[in-house]
């Protein structure tokens, strides 16, 4: 069991039958009223997103969520096809569970597979990747001021917005939990 105060990103656990993960962690107190924590929480099963309330000190079960590194194959539209580098084994995973993370996805590329006693849940990327700009429009003269930002089209069809000196070809290293340009990769 593990208590809801104790809650940050990365922690695993069960509530109502399904597996969730926290992503964002926030914990209130007003006046004399009970602690209250509210949490963004991703469903390993279904890969929606959500804000759950608890009651400060409520215990929920810890979920012992295994983690093996896979190859990422390919995408046929409803699945995507890893394999086990060890044993070669292939598994499927809906990519419903991982549209967000197929955004950054490259062939070949190593991710973990969460698993839950028998079952694949879902992946979980690095916290940054190095990806390729394939189109970027070319900086605008005189339009510099304030943090100019423009927009770039990646490998992977992700597009994003970056500073104005990133030009087509370029790898850049981009945040897997924000989408956000983080900095160049070096050469």
């Amino acid at each position: 069991m593990i208590n809801v105060n104790t809650f940050k990103p990365g922690i695993t656990f069960e509530d109502d039958g399904d597996i969730f993960v926290v992503l964002e962690a926030q914990h209130s107190k007003q006046g004399r009223g009970q602690a209250n924590v509210k949490a963004k929480v991703k469903n390993l099963r279904t890969g929606s997103t959500v804000i759950k309330s608890y009651t400060g000190g409520v215990m929920v079960s810890r979920a012992h969520i295994d983690k093996r590194p896979m190859s990422y194959l390919y995408s046929d539209g409803e699945n995507i096809i890893l394999m086990d580098t060890e044993t070669y084994e292939q598994v499927e995973i809906p990519v419903s569970h991982v549209e967000w993370e197929l955004n950054f996805l490259k062939e070949g590329m190593i991710v973990k597979i969460r698993k839950y006693k028998e079952e694949i849940l879902d992946i979980e990327l690095d916290a940054n990747v190095v990806l390729e700009v394939t189109e970027a429009p070319d900086a605008v003269k005189g339009n510099t001021a304030n943090n100019p930002q423009k927009k770039v089209k990646l490998e992977t069809g992700f597009e994003l917005e970056t500073p104005m000196f990133i030009s087509e070809g370029e790898k850049i290293i981009v945040s897997t939990e924000t989408g956000k340009y983080v900095g160049r990769a070096n050469k």
